[in-house]
């Protein structure tokens, strides 16, 4: 039997690398086998392992990045004009959390689709969606970076300037990821008593999918790094430069080389760096995986179902990095999460009846 990809795929959106099958290929009639040809999908051991990994995922995700949104909000840091940046990147982080991973985790316990026409269009444009905004999101912060480094005389209007690249990044995200409620809907094939949310009937070609999957991976992964790059390669060139006429002793008003850039500045920049890393180093492999299946699909045969599944949760690990990164670099943050634990602990003290509250302070002494 053939495997087939996202478009029929119940865990994945459109642009996802394969997975296993959970429709039958009889519905693509120009490029698949007979319906004879098909069997029933299951939930397979290598799919619970998946469904397991992600719900711990959705947990620390989940947690962190709450705490994360609260730490922001609360305005001790990260600087003014950055905490729009910061407060995005969670928002998007948490529609990751609280969409894509309980949709793909239920999705293959389920195997098919049970959620009916509506919400399939829905949920498939919800993920993509917080796809887009979640990498976007980090254009607009390297954006961000880029200017404050190179020309820093223009940071006054730093506010502005995030503001309206936030409005952008939004609603293109909503744009682009818009298609997905015209392609995807519920089919029901009758013979095998089965229904999937997929891309039957939208394309009458194989030819026609792969190109629309190819346009979202170049908008969704290509393009963003690749003025990511383009952003912090300069932020370290001008660096590097300005450290050498330092050396040279051209600029008089720096003491050292240490004052290149300010200490708080320097601080924001390594914490952006290593968060844009934590995005490529966690979804490179999947999309890679991605194109391999739609140039050769017949790849599916020789690939172990397992390391399909093991790349999709490694990707979605990048949701739970975003909070540690930030936690990493921000005293203040760890300092909001030990005043919340230590609130906690109070609180539950003082539930506790007298002679119990005070074995434990006679515990705690």
């Amino acid at each position: 039997m053939k495997r087939m990809e996202e478009s029929m795929k119940a865990n994945m959106s459109s642009l996802a690398p394969p997975t296993r099958t959970v429709a039958p290929p009889a519905l693509h009639s120009t490029w698949t086998p007979p319906l004879a040809a098909w069997e029933a999908p299951t939930f397979t051991r290598a799919a619970q392992f998946r469904v397991g990994a992600t719900s711990v995922l959705f947990v620390f995700a989940a947690c962190s990045n709450l705490a994360l949104l609260a730490s922001v909000g609360r305005g001790r840091w990260p600087p003014s004009h950055l905490r729009p940046l910061m407060l995005s990147l969670v928002s998007a982080d948490l529609m990751m959390t609280f969409v894509v991973m309980p949709l793909d985790a239920v999705w293959n316990v389920t195997v098919q689709w049970y959620g009916g026409d509506a919400l399939c269009k829905l949920l498939c444009f919800l993920k993509l969606f917080a796809m887009y905004a979640s990498a976007f999101i980090l254009v607009v912060i390297s954006l961000d970076r880029h200017h404050v480094i190179l020309q820093p005389l223009n940071s006054i209007n730093a506010h502005r300037r995030n503001r309206q690249m936030l409005l952008v990044a939004w609603t293109l995200s909503l744009l682009l990821a818009s298609p997905q409620l015209f392609i995807f809907r519920a089919v029901r094939m009758e013979a095998a008593d089965f229904t999937q949310c997929a891309t039957h009937g939208s394309f009458s070609r194989r030819w026609q999918e792969t190109l629309y999957n190819m346009f979202h991976f170049i908008t969704l992964y290509v393009v963003p790094l690749l003025v990511m790059s383009c952003c912090y390669s300069r932020i370290l060139l001008h660096i590097h430069l300005q450290h050498l006429r330092d050396k040279a002793g051209e600029s008089y008003l720096r003491r050292s080389g240490t004052d290149i850039i300010p200490k708080a500045r320097l601080k924001t920049l390594r914490m952006t760096v290593v968060i844009v890393l934590s995005f490529v180093v966690c979804w490179t492999p999947y999309y890679l995986l991605g194109i391999w299946y739609w140039f050769q699909p017949d790849m599916l045969r020789v690939t172990p179902e397992y390391v399909h599944h093991v790349l999709f949760v490694f990707g979605n690990l990048n949701t739970c990095c975003d909070p540690l990164v930030y936690g990493f670099y921000t005293p203040s943050f760890r300092a909001d999460l030990a005043a919340c634990f230590r609130q906690k602990r109070i609180k539950a003290s003082a539930r506790l009846p007298p002679q119990h509250a005070g074995d434990e302070h006679t515990n705690q002494g």
